[in-house]
């Protein structure tokens, strides 16, 4: 049997309900790592809770909306409180908003996805940064879009991703002098409730599962204590090995 890649390592996975999420959630477990999974629904949640603790391992369930702010520096203090460091972020939840013209953007659809895709991710690096350092090897992975360069209609949401890979680069850049690493997956297309919305008329079945094994192979690589990357946007294959240049 192949050695556990992330044995007695505490990952928390932002979206871990569903999609890319849970699949990140049940391959970690697979791979001996304990969890705290936030999403906004109970029952999700709980879902892959009873699939994890099958696995043999532990998950601490969070239903909350990380458009609240007090959430977040909530999570961050019960992880010190209970680990005193965090090994693993992984920032994946995101929501899509309305595919329309910039001047037809409604404000408040803008603010919502630039709250969840963009702010809840520096608000999790602001908690949470201090629990990486106390980690041996932290690892923050946040899940990027193709679209981040830019791509018509698609508006409040490629904005955030673009934003969200200036934070991260940014982040790696004052972190390399520590044992943290920070990097971005963009997964491509991937069959999630996302996808769906801004695709409804594809077939699901003509694009990968959220549970592919090479989109899961390139998370555990840039969560290993042994991952060098930082600053790094992995786009649709495996992640390199060595020290990346």
């Amino acid at each position: 049997m192949a050695e556990a890649r992330l044995a007695g390592r505490v990952a928390l996975i932002t979206g871990g309900g569903r999609g890319i999420g849970r699949a990140v959630a049940l391959r970690f477990a697979a791979e001996s790592a304990d969890l705290v999974l936030v999403g906004r629904t109970q029952g999700a949640l709980e879902d892959v809770d009873d699939r994890v603790r099958a696995l043999g391992r532990h998950a601490s369930l969070v239903v909350a909306d990380l458009a609240d702010p007090a959430v977040i520096d909530r999570m961050g203090a019960a992880v010190w409180e209970r680990w005193g460091r965090l090994d693993i972020l992984v920032g994946n939840a995101a929501t899509l908003g309305t595919l329309t013209p910039v001047g037809h953007i409604d404000p408040a659809s803008w603010d919502q996805v630039l709250a969840v895709n963009l702010t809840a991710n520096w608000r999790l690096l602001r908690s949470f940064d201090p629990l990486l350092r106390a980690s041996p090897a932290g690892r923050a992975i946040f899940v990027t879009d193709s679209c981040a360069g830019g791509l018509g209609y698609w508006g409040a949401y490629a904005v955030s991703k673009a934003g969200l890979e200036s934070l991260v680069r940014t982040y790696a850049h004052e972190i390399g002098h520590t044992a943290v690493r920070a990097n971005l997956i963009d997964p491509g297309a991937t069959r999630t409730r996302i996808r769906a919305a801004a695709f409804p008329l594809e077939d699901p079945l003509s694009i990968k599962p959220a549970d592919d094994p090479h989109l899961l192979d390139a998370f555990v690589a840039l969560a290993e204590t042994s991952c060098a990357h930082n600053g790094q946007v992995i786009r649709g294959g495996p992640v390199p090995r060595g020290t990346p240049t």
